[in-house]
């Protein structure tokens, strides 16, 4: 009685959580946020004493924060998303 329970527990297959449809949005979503960092990047100076007002450009204060934040926005739809929804 005890081999037939173990065969009945290895016979059920293992589901994973995420399918391809939501690993394809989380790798969607980290190139967004690493885009965001890469407008984020820049403006330094060479020069410690020198002051390099670039720094503060719209790219670096406006945009690049919001492209990071809404590719965050995209991983949370990436997790929440339902894959078994059409079935």
């Amino acid at each position: 009685m005890g081999e037939q329970k173990r065969k009945e527990v290895i016979k059920q297959e293992t589901e994973f959580i995420f399918s391809k449809k939501n690993f394809t949005w989380m790798l969607i979503g980290l190139g967004v946020i690493a885009l965001g960092f890469i407008l984020m990047s820049g403006g330094g100076s060479d020069d410690p004493n020198v002051f390099n007002p670039e720094i503060y450009s719209w790219r670096r204060i406006r945009l690049a924060p919001a492209v990071i934040l809404i590719g965050f926005g995209i991983e949370v739809y990436a997790i929440l998303l339902n894959p078994n929804k059409g079935k």
